[in-house]
C-alpha cells in the first residue's frame, strides 16, 4: 500500500500584510515548485504575493497527514505539496502543488469565500510536463442562481484588454460552472505563457480588491451563496482525470477522501 506521510508541521502561519511589505515571506522548507516548471514556480509566487499582499491570513488546519504526500505513480514518485490559509473573507485558501517524476507538473488554486460574502469562486489550474504546459485555466465562477458575476467584478474584468491565444482548449461537460471570462488554453509560446500569468494577477488583484471592500449579505443571500458553492463543487469533483491519478497512487478511498476533504470541500 503506497504511503502517505506528514510534513512535520502544518504549512500554514499567522501572517499579516506587513509580513509581505517586509520580505518575511519564508517558510519552514524548500517549496516543490522550485523543481517545477517555471510558469508554475511563477504563478505560484504571484498567488501568495497576492494573499499576503491583501490580506489577513490565519491558519487552516488540513486533516493532518494531507499537508505533504508521497506516493508511486507508475513507478515514478508521487509528490504533492499543500498550502491553505483563511481570512475574514475566505473559508480556505488552497494552494496545491504536485510533482510526478520528471514528467508531470501541477499547479491547483481555490480561494474558497466565507458564504457570508457575496463573492466568486477563484480557481487556477495549470498542469505540464517535460518542459511544456499542456493545460492552463483560469477563472472567477459565479455563484449566483443565474450564474451571473456580482456587478463590480464585471465591470472591472470588461476593463481587461482582450487577449488571444492560438491554442483555446474546449471546456469539460460540467464547465457551465465557469464565466464567460474564463482562460482554458494550451500556451504556445513563452510570450503566451507571460499573459496567461498576467491575466491571472489581474483576477487575483479584483478579487482580492473586492473581497477586502465586502460586507456580509441577508440570510436569504447566504442560502444561495452555499447552493451556489456546492453545485462548483460537485461539479469539479467530476474532473475524472484527477481522479483517476489520485486513484491510481492511492487507492479509490484515499482519492474519495482527498477529492472531498482537500480539493472541493462541500459547504455544510
Amino acid at each position: 500500500m503506497l504511503q502517505a506521510k506528514k510534513d512535520g508541521q502544518q504549512r500554514c502561519k499567522l501572517t499579516t500584510r506587513s509580513d509581505f511589505e517586509n520580505e518575511k515571506m519564508v517558510t519552514a522548507k524548500p517549496s516543490l515548485r522550485e523543481q517545477q516548471h517555471p510558469l508554475i514556480r511563477q504563478l505560484a509566487d504571484s498567488i501568495e504575493a497576492a494573499w499576503y499582499r491583501y490580506l489577513e491570513l490565519s491558519p487552516y488546519n488540513l486533516p493532518g497527514e494531507l499537508g505533504y504526500v508521497e506516493g508511486r505513480l507508475e513507478g515514478q514518485k508521487l509528490t504533492i505539496e499543500n498550502r491553505c490559509y483563511q481570512t475574514p473573507q475566505f473559508r480556505k485558501l488552497h494552494l496545491e502543488l504536485a510533482k510526478v517524476g520528471n514528467t508531470l507538473d501541477i499547479l491547483h488554486c481555490v480561494m474558497f469565500p466565507r458564504w457570508e460574502y457575496d463573492l466568486p469562486m477563484f480557481g487556477c489550474d495549470l498542469v505540464g510536463g517535460r518542459g511544456q504546459i499542456s493545460a492552463a485555466i483560469a477563472d472567477l465562477s459565479p455563484v449566483s442562481a443565474d450564474g451571473s458575476l456580482p456587478p463590480s467584478y464585471s465591470a472591472a474584468l470588461l476593463k481587461l484588454p482582450a487577449l488571444t491565444f492560438s491554442q483555446v482548449r474546449a471546456l469539460p461537460e460540467w464547465g457551465h460552472i465557469f464565466s464567460e471570462f474564463c482562460i482554458f488554453i494550451r500556451p504556445a509560446s513563452a510570450a503566451e505563457e507571460a499573459l496567461f500569468l498576467q491575466r491571472v494577477q489581474a483576477f487575483l488583484e479584483i478579487h482580492c480588491q473586492n473581497a477586502i471592500a465586502s460586507r456580509p449579505v441577508s440570510p436569504e443571500q447566504v442560502t444561495q451563496i452555499i447552493a451556489g458553492q456546492r453545485n462548483y463543487c460537485i461539479n469539479q469533483q467530476q474532473n475524472d482525470k484527477t481522479r483517476r491519478v489520485l486513484e491510481k497512487a492511492f487507492g479509490p478511498k484515499w482519492a474519495e477522501n482527498y477529492m472531498t476533504t482537500v480539493l472541493f470541500d462541500l459547504p455544510n
